[in-house]
């Protein structure tokens, strides 16, 4: 079984954001993590892989820093790592970026491709089901649990306060959950190969039916008009009195800014 992961290097947010001009997100200047959704999502792989059998191939897009999360999901266990890296790809938004992708997937064999729901540095959910309609095949998303069977592969789909249980035939995408699992801890011995391992990286010549009008800053739709930090919030107002008191109060307040 050939399983294919979408993995992003994302921002760690726990030192703050930074910007450029241009309103994207100045990752060269940022500490990264690997975006969770797809960590669980790797792990499911992994888990398929000891069941069934065959090989995972990580594959992510973005600066060449970015090798450090490929790094990482290689010493969990992944067999292979593509990273996609060139400056005219820079700046892209979902459309941009599931068209690359599709770019890259295009030349490898699969029989599943799982992403994460989303990434914490856009939270747009859009990458995977564009993926699938860029490489007209099924999709499930939101998936809390995952399973093969024969040519099928059947997902718990998590919606609202229950889940819907779907069946696709492969190949298919899966966009994970980060509560689809625990992901396991990379070895020692697991981080020496990793970091011994090659990376192939592929630029825009190595990309399959790709057209330039649909990546990068240039070949995105969603242009950004403005971006920043999120805004501090106030101390809010603190008042003292009985509970009638009080609760009079907050009763006015939702009138005069119309809530009720």
């Amino acid at each position: 079984m050939k399983i294919v992961v979408c993995i992003k290097q994302v921002p760690d947010t726990k030192n703050g954001v930074k910007f450029k001009p241009d309103g994207t997100l100045d990752r060269g200047a940022m500490a990264s993590v690997m975006n969770p959704d797809d960590k669980a999502g790797l792990e499911a792989a992994l888990r398929l892989k000891g069941r069934h059998g065959g090989e995972v191939t990580v594959i992510t897009m973005g600066l060449p820093k970015a090798e450090e999360v490929l790094r990482e999901a290689l010493a969990m266990g992944a067999d292979q790592a593509i990273l996609i890296t060139d400056r005219v790809l820079g700046g892209a938004d979902t459309w941009a970026t599931s068209s690359t992708l599709a770019g890259a997937v295009r030349k490898l064999e699969y029989d599943l491709i799982i992403t994460g729901r989303q990434a914490i540095d856009g939270d747009t959910a859009q990458v995977g089901p564009q993926l699938s309609e860029h490489l007209g095949i099924p999709v499930i998303s939101y998936a809390q649990k995952i399973r093969v069977e024969g040519d099928c592969v059947i997902a718990e789909r998590q919606f609202e306060d229950r889940y819907h249980v779907l069946k696709a035939k492969l190949p298919c995408l899966i966009t994970a959950l980060s509560e689809l699992n625990e992901p396991r801890y990379m070895t020692p011995g697991g981080i020496f190969d990793a970091y011994e391992a090659d990376i192939t990286v592929w630029g825009r010549g190595d990309l399959k039916d790709v057209a330039d009008t649909d990546i990068g800053l240039k070949g995105s739709p969603t242009q950004i008009a403005k971006a920043s930090d999120k805004v501090k919030k106030g101390t809010g107002e603190i008042i003292n009195g009985t509970p009638g008191e009080t609760a009079a109060f907050i009763v006015e307040k939702l009138k005069e800014r119309h809530v009720i």
